[in-house]
């Protein structure tokens, strides 16, 4: 039984099958065993070493089974020291890649937009190397281990996914000198035969198209060019800068927004006088006892919670052909081009608000929001009014229903009590989506935002 098992396994290797069938009469089966178990363990990467060690072994293995022992051993080294070569220069711990990380669920690339260290610096474990730009966040790619940057394997503009190798990092400088060379030499051979036998053959064609079938292709190649080349002509004193993701990402949302969306923009306008007040009386004891300033962006995202509480339609969405309604308030703020979300901000005070809002510029600030701090959110506030803004119609945030726009805080002549005074007046704007929302429902939710706003006492009293 042992004997079949034998001639299946070293069937392509024809001496050594014909071999144990002449030791048939003389060799045990134990002995050959013994002999199949040695072949398997000096030789486990496959069979195909199995015929190569035959031929070597058995012709002077005849009398009995300690020569073979002794050929083994004497010919044992020189093919282990093959096969341990390959895997001792890229794997033995001292050559580390650094790779892209994951980006989040819905990324699925980012650009390499800048290098932080050039090669042959020397980095920490976890130190930054390298910086990749995706539709809503820039993320560090980190060093795994402590060492020296080697080299890299990738451009800045370069588009990569997760596990992308962008770098590689040596633990000590030996490895830099030793491995490098060793590693280089098969990925330029044998790494992508492939895409070089494509690539030479792609090059002849391209260049006998452009020159013996140009005027055959005439009509189908110039709009794919002209779509690619810039439709003004170059100036004296123009220069041509590509977007980056994140302004692009922005770009295509905004223009789906407005080409999915039945948008509507209904205005209003605050008398700021009461929580102006309210800050100006407070704001010192809240600092020492929160450890945050107290803004008027708490108090707005107050209302808003309590406009959206009323008309909750505001807070649904549609999907289809379903309406998907909201338990939660999660508030997102616009803060230029990221808007990071505020969670439960029906269950926040004005404190939990300050700072949270805070941490989040801050972040933002960094370039260090993560993508679950910008993902989700039923309801937008943008503040143009820091930039001056006197009165604008905003952009509905996929997939929200809704955006509240405030704006700058300008001193008007106001009727009051039969009198003419100046007032801090601002105007305060809602576009909405019209599939869904109803010119009544979106008048009242602003007009709550008015009055909570004019008078913030209504949020104790809850009227």
């Amino acid at each position: 039984m042992m004997l079949r098992v034998v001639r299946r396994k070293v069937a392509s290797g024809g001496a050594f099958s014909a071999s144990l069938q002449a030791y048939r009469p003389t060799v045990s089966k134990p002995r050959i065993a013994s002999i199949v178990e040695k072949e398997i363990i000096l030789k486990p990467r496959g069979f195909g070493h199995v015929r190569n060690f035959s031929h070597l072994i058995l012709p002077g293995c005849l009398d009995t089974l300690r020569p073979m022992s002794k050929a083994i051993a004497g010919i044992q080294p020189e093919p282990i020291m093959q096969m341990c070569n390959r895997p001792f220069s890229s794997g033995n711990g001292d050559m580390v890649d650094a790779v892209v990380p994951f980006m989040g669920e819905s990324i699925t690339d980012g650009t390499l937009a800048t290098f932080l260290k050039n090669p042959g610096d020397r980095v920490e474990v976890d130190e930054p190397i390298a910086q990749i730009e995706t539709d809503k966040v820039t993320i560090d790619v980190a060093s795994p281990e402590a060492g020296v940057i080697q080299k890299f394997v990738a451009s800045e503009g370069d588009t990569v996914e997760p596990g992308t190798k962008i770098a590689v990092i040596s633990k000590s400088s030996e490895g830099v000198a030793h491995v490098a060379p060793s590693e280089n030499i098969p990925e330029k051979t044998t790494s992508h035969p492939v895409e070089k036998i494509e690539e030479d053959k792609q090059e002849p064609k391209v260049e006998t198209t452009s020159i013996t079938q140009k005027p055959k292709q005439s009509s189908s190649p110039p709009p794919k060019c002209s779509a690619r080349e810039p439709q003004l002509p170059p100036k004296e004193g123009e220069r041509r800068v590509p977007m980056t993701r994140i302004r692009k990402r922005v770009a295509t949302r905004l223009k789906d927004s407005q080409n999915t969306y039945a948008m509507l923009t209904t205005f209003n306008e605050v008398d700021m006088t009461n929580l102006m007040k309210l800050r100006s009386d407070y704001k010192d004891i809240f600092a020492e006892k929160h450890g945050v300033k107290l803004g008027l962006m708490s108090g707005f995202v107050k209302a808003a919670v309590s406009g959206l509480q009323n008309q909750p339609t505001i807070n649904a969405v549609v999907d289809g052909d379903d309406i998907i309604y909201r338990d939660y308030i999660d508030i997102s703020i616009a803060l230029g081009l990221v808007v990071p979300v505020i969670r439960n901000a029906d269950k926040m005070n004005f404190a939990e608000i300050e700072k949270e809002i805070n941490t989040l510029a801050k972040k933002a600030n960094d370039g260090s929001l993560s993508i679950d701090e910008m993902a989700g959110g039923s309801f937008t506030i943008s503040n143009g009014g820091v930039y001056g803004s006197l009165l604008s119609t905003p952009i509905i945030n996929p997939p929200q229903s809704a955006i509240l726009g405030m704006h700058s805080i300008v001193t008007r002549p106001m009727v009051v009590g039969g009198n003419v005074v100046p007032r801090p007046m601002m105007y305060i704007a809602l576009t909405y989506d019209h599939r869904l929302i109803d010119g009544r429902e979106a008048v009242y939710f602003l007009r709550r935002i008015k009055d909570v706003v004019e008078d913030p006492r209504r949020l104790l009293l809850d009227i």
